[in-house]
């Protein structure tokens, strides 16, 4: 059916859109620029902050660009002196209540509420008054709430009721008390947050960042006792360039490498090698439970911690769903603490191993009781694709002009199928090419599973291996997540396989990437652009199943016998605990 258009004008130029459309969707689509705050596309479209306001000719007053529908005939202004000076008063107004340290924001340089006071020259406060006082709370090994630095903008609030449908912060008080904040104005870490970082994503300002850990980094390198290893996750390639002004979704493996190289870490590994161990292990535990009819079906990925935090608060009776599978950089970890440490004659005591992510609740994940080999952590240190690009940026390195390096021996050989882990589907689609050999017992040409892929936000198929039907969902965001679990938890889920992802679409838009405006993640798909950096990746490899992996099938042999060994259990599973959702003392 053909869509129907309405005409209208703006600012004299004459636009066609579909009926439905707001003025502010014409508006873009005549590349219009209206000024936006509290917008963010399909997430929080209220008009609350009225910084989007227009002039409607045969109208009185202003109108919310954002919310207000297109009509047929339409004449709408977005220019003229009495809006700019609106604006200026609102910009004004929310400036005067905010804290103005921008020099040292971690948002500095990627701010909105900065950008706009460029636009509008905001040089002084017209409007100087009483400013409320907020703690900061940085109680949590993974984000940080400064509301000194809110605009009540509540796209954030949005993002975590609406899109992960967890509703752990909203508005509390009225008038010039309100604020956002938890339940009893509570520490996130003592509520229901599962410290995905989407709200970070959503932040305009720097009200929400990650609990950045770079300082012991540096100091660690500084250290000549201390043994400092880099790994990187895939998604980090993906994104790292964006914040050297490279163009979503290239790949900058070689720079990255060579800039961590540069750093000063004495190894550079790829966490994809971690991803190959982890589908080894998990395609293992699958088939073990796909093969026994005794066993707990659908069996769950574990690789996303703020999706097991989520199960452990949320759904604990359905824990035994869950590969005991630790995640791909926590693998990694504990094999670069005792194979590798061996290997090389290093007391493991002295090796600090730092894992780049794309993700802010893997610095929780790292802090678990579990995440340990006979005392010692995996992982000693979690850093964000935001940390290190300031990291690369505090050592004065033109990450753009960097020649290309290579992963470091004797762990650096990965395949395409741990690339693929960084996008909602991968960790499914990887397992799948490992599952379906070992049950076929030979090497099939079957390489590419499109069905686990897309957009959509669950993704179902059926697969045939070697003659049965395996059923296989694949559900990105915690939301998605809550339709799959209550399928499950009521007996109507057939499926065998699930593969869960805490953030939408994947750790390629995980809470530690860099973070986009409201207008950017309007008008690109920039999920879209970093996972094909990925399937590009993973198509130009020359290997690429997991089992297939050289270095991998050495480490077995000589270390870990075979996939699900005693030794293999102890260093690469674990196991999940019941967590309350709030531990506040009344």
């Amino acid at each position: 059916m053909k869509e129907e258009l309405i005409t209208l004008k703006i600012d004299n130029k004459e636009v066609k859109v579909k009926k439905g459309s707001t003025i502010l969707d014409a508006a873009r689509q005549a590349n219009i620029d209206i000024p936006t705050l509290c917008f963010l596309k399909d997430i929080n479209e209220v008009g609350d902050c009225r910084m989007c306001i227009v002039e409607i000719e045969g109208r009185r007053g202003f109108t919310p660009s954002c919310v207000q529908k297109a009509e047929e005939g339409m004449v709408v202004h977005t220019n003229t002196p009495p809006i700019i000076d609106a604006r200026r008063v609102i910009l004004d107004l929310i400036i005067s209540n905010h804290k103005i340290d921008c020099l040292t924001c971690t948002r500095s340089g990627n701010c909105e509420l900065q950008d706009l006071a460029k636009k509008f020259n905001i040089r002084d406060i017209e409007f100087p008054g009483e400013k409320i006082e907020h703690t900061i709370d940085d109680v949590s090994p993974s984000i940080v709430r400064d509301f000194s630095k809110c605009v009540l903008c509540r796209r954030c609030v949005a993002t975590c009721k609406n899109v992960q449908k967890i509703g752990a912060i909203d508005c509390i008080n009225r008038g010039f008390e309100s604020c956002v904040s938890t339940v009893g104005n509570n520490s996130l870490n003592d509520v229901n947050c599962t410290f995905c970082g989407q709200c970070i994503q959503s932040c305009p300002t720097g009200a929400l960042h990650e609990k950045e850990t770079i300082s012991e980094v540096w100091e660690k390198l500084k250290d000549p006792d201390c043994y400092v290893i880099a790994q990187t996750a895939p998604a980090v390639r993906a994104a790292l360039g964006e914040e050297f002004g490279i163009d979503i979704g290239t790949n900058v493996t070689g720079k990255m490498i060579t800039a961590l190289k540069r750093l000063g870490f004495d190894k550079v590994f790829d966490t994809n090698t971690g991803a190959d161990f982890t589908i080894m292990e998990e395609a293992n535990e699958f088939i073990e439970r796909f093969t026994n009819k005794n066993s707990v079906l659908p069996m769950i990925t574990s690789c996303s911690p703020g999706w097991v935090r989520y199960i452990e608060m949320n759904y604990p009776e359905l824990l035994p769903h869950l590969s005991t599978c630790k995640s791909p950089h926590q693998m990694f970890g504990a094999l670069i603490k005792t194979y590798f440490a061996k290997k090389e004659g290093i007391d493991p005591n002295k090796i600090y191993v730092v894992s780049v992510m794309p993700c802010v609740a893997k610095k929780f994940e790292s802090t678990r009781e579990e995440m340990n080999y006979d005392g010692i952590s995996d992982v000693d240190n979690v850093i964000t694709t935001r940390e290190l690009s300031r990291m690369i940026k505090e050592a004065n390195i033109e990450f753009k002009k960097l020649e290309d390096d290579n992963f470091d021996d004797p762990m650096g050989e990965a395949t395409g199928a741990g690339a693929i882990f960084g996008t909602t589907g991968g960790v499914m689609e990887a397992a799948l090419r490992t599952a379906q050999d070992i049950l076929n017992k030979k090497d099939l040409d079957t390489i590419d599973f499109k069905k686990v892929r897309g957009e959509e936000g669950i993704k179902k198929a059926t697969i045939n291996i070697d003659g049965k039907k395996i059923k296989v969902v694949a559900a990105s965001g915690l939301a998605n997540a809550k339709v799959i679990l209550e399928e499950i938890k009521n007996g109507k889920a057939d499926y065998q396989f699930v593969e869960i992802m805490a953030c939408p679409g994947g750790c390629v838009m995980g809470g530690g990437q860099p973070i986009k405006s409201s207008k950017v993640r309007a008008e690109i798909d920039v999920r879209k652009l970093r996972a094909n950096c990925l399937y590009s990746i993973d198509e130009k490899s020359t290997i690429r199943k997991s089992h297939e992996n050289i270095i991998l099938k050495k480490i077995y042999k000589e270390f870990l016998k075979s996939p699900g060994s005693d030794i293999a259990h102890r260093l690469l599973h674990t196991h999940y605990v019941e967590r309350k959702k709030y531990k506040i003392n009344n």
